[in-house]
């Protein structure tokens, strides 16, 4: 069962929209920020995690939470294995850098993040000020920096080249974006590189001011990230949720359980809420598809967390219909009294 696709699902068709966020207490800097302060002194560790339309997650990365979250970003999207079509990527403020919005444009793909304090970043125009300003009466003063285009065709082949190497594997997204980040602007290739991302980060800027629907789409994105962490942070009640291993081996091994159980849960959510929508339009009932779309299966609501369970396999796989799945429990059976 491929879980980047549930079968029953109604509601979440876009497989082309993700997501990504870390993990520790509290969403924009990490929702899950794990401490690990055995090994790491006054240091922790955060697992960062993409997340597809269909609440599945497809990649999850053990980061030092003191580095920035935006030098992750691109990594499990062009180390991608699964089927999934990526053309879009949802992030929060954390995630963006100018050499974020020039690499996703270069590499083919469209960074689509939440903006905050957008009065208090820098747009440009490609005129004069004043030519800029009888063309778009009201935008145009918003326009405040006139972008060096001469410098972008003199580093373009480079440029090429280096969404090239991260395209096609020769070197990590996060490694080029972290020296690319941190490099002075005496470095022409990096400056190059930040001169064409501002001007991507305009062009998004001035969709995203004008665009109510499209805000509100990124959002609800993001928004089933948070339902991702949330179930989570349930199933990694053990231990506090700490990573036990001193080793970066045994920390992933850690992480990617917490990802294998995490998208077992959304599966099995996913295909019996699509038996109970197909029962219940069976009996002539009217669901609505557009209210569907907004249910979350990352729920943990049906997950026995405690106790010693024994499971007699063959009992339990007589109790399983010709489809492979137990029987769907009535409404009057649910709520019956015990006898």
């Amino acid at each position: 069962m491929n879980p980047h696709e549930p079968p029953h699902k109604p509601g979440h068709q876009d497989r082309h929209h993700h997501d990504e966020d870390g993990q520790g207490p509290g969403r924009q800097r990490a929702t899950s920020r794990l401490p690990s302060n055995r090994w790491f002194a006054d240091r922790g560790l955060s697992t960062y995690t993409h997340a597809s339309d269909q609440f599945s997650t497809y990649g999850t990365k053990v980061i030092v939470v003191t580095h920035r979250e935006a030098q992750y970003v691109l990594d499990d999207i062009m180390g991608n294995a699964t089927d999934l079509p990526i053309t879009e990527h949802a992030t929060d403020t954390h995630g963006v850098t100018l050499v974020n919005f020039a690499l996703f444009d270069l590499v083919g793909l469209q960074l689509s993040p939440r903006m905050r304090d957008l009065g208090k970043i820098t747009m440009g125009r490609f005129g004069s000020r004043p030519a800029t300003e009888r063309a778009w009466p009201l935008a145009g003063r918003l326009l405040t920096r006139r972008f060096d285009l001469d410098l972008i065709a003199e580093q373009f082949d480079d440029l090429l080249r280096l969404a090239g190497s991260i395209k096609f594997g020769q070197a990590t997204a996060s490694l080029i974006v972290g020296k690319l980040s941190a490099s002075s602007r005496q470095n022409a290739m990096a400056a190059a590189l930040k001169e064409y991302g501002m001007i991507r980060r305009t062009v998004y800027a001035a969709r995203y001011l004008s665009d109510e629907a499209y805000r509100r789409r990124i959002a609800r994105q993001l928004n089933k990230g948070e339902s991702l962490h949330a179930l989570r942070r349930d199933l990694r009640y053990a231990h506090g949720g700490a990573f036990r291993s001193p080793h970066l081996t045994g920390q992933s091994e850690q992480a990617w359980c917490l990802t294998l159980l995490t998208n077992a849960v959304v599966t099995w959510t996913s295909d019996y809420l699509g038996l109970a929508v197909a029962a219940l339009r069976a009996e002539g009932r009217y669901v609505n598809d557009e209210a569907l779309a907004h249910i979350s299966p990352a729920r943990s609501e049906t997950v026995n967390f405690f106790g010693a369970i024994s499971v007699e396999i063959d009992t339990e796989l007589a109790k399983l219909d010709a489809t492979g799945y137990r029987p769907l429990r009535s409404f009057e059976r649910a709520v019956a009294p015990p006898p």
